[in-house]
């Protein structure tokens, strides 16, 4: 999409990649660049050729968070105003788009990058990778989703120290306590980010956005609610033209070709 003044957007045999493209500020989030992400995001829900996308920063980082210094020049900015129109609308896009999201986090992901991060589905970092929730040095607190996503991914406790104290959380330690699914050598990202792109593209993809949805509603229901909810999800599952290929190929012995529909 050449629209994208700082974004790189791309779609290959499944896979979309939207590039954060702003690396002389490591990708520091100005408005403009907020707004292309909402619209990459809509792209990428319409387009029924992906099945996986893949978000990840140009350069060495993935995401510094806020740009300070353009937020600096526009003295009556609201706090409020900048979060629902700029940085939630992204998250909740990205929470439910019914395909699989890959975060390739080739560097630094601080403050609203770092909530950038988790709010993929799927997370893979270059040991050199850092995670920081930031806001706390410059007297603010967590935004973009971080506490949400961090209490239900690594416990209150060490949610608390990250955001109170703004630790740095390198890639290793973040896979260890389960920030992260993999980290792996920078040397080696891509083709770690590749072995779960080339198993989404090809997978049953109506499946996993029925998955992701659920996994999302589990985090405020009962067991009861899930059990109902779950029956229901299944019926349309169930009704799928991959469910049929994927009964069909066991029959036969075969491995089964999914369209994702």
């Amino acid at each position: 999409m050449s629209s994208f003044q700082f974004l790189k957007y791309s779609v290959n045999e499944g896979v979309a990649v939207i590039t954060l493209n702003r690396p002389e500020v490591y990708n520091a989030l100005n408005d403009e660049i907020t707004f292309e992400l909402q619209d990459a995001l809509k792209a990428v829900a319409k387009d029924d050729q992906v099945r996986v996308v893949v978000v990840t920063g140009e350069g060495k980082a993935f995401c510094s968070g806020q740009d300070l210094k353009a937020a600096s020049g526009n003295q009556k900015r609201s706090f409020l105003q900048s979060l629902h129109k700029r940085y939630n609308p992204i998250i909740r896009a990205m929470r439910e788009l019914p395909k699989p999201i890959v975060g390739r986090v080739n560097g630094v992901a601080a403050g609203a990058g770092c909530s950038l991060a988790l709010a993929c589905d799927v997370i893979v970092a270059a040991e050199e990778a850092t995670f920081i929730e930031v806001f706390i040095n410059i007297g603010l607190v967590p935004d973009s989703g971080s506490s949400y996503f961090l209490p239900r991914m690594v416990g209150t406790v060490k949610a608390f120290e990250m955001c109170s104290m703004g630790s740095r959380v390198g890639a290793t330690e973040a896979q260890a306590i389960g920030l992260i699914n993999k980290a792996v050598p920078m040397a080696q990202l891509d083709e770690a980010v590749k072995s779960y792109t080339d198993y989404y593209a090809k997978a049953p993809t109506k499946s996993i956005g029925i998955i992701k949805k659920m996994l999302n509603k589990s985090t405020s229901a009962t067991l009861n609610d899930m059990l109902d909810y779950e029956a229901y999800c299944q019926e349309i599952a169930g009704t799928s033209g991959d469910y049929r290929e994927g009964v069909s190929a066991f029959l036969e012995k075969r491995k089964p070709d999914f369209s994702g529909k």
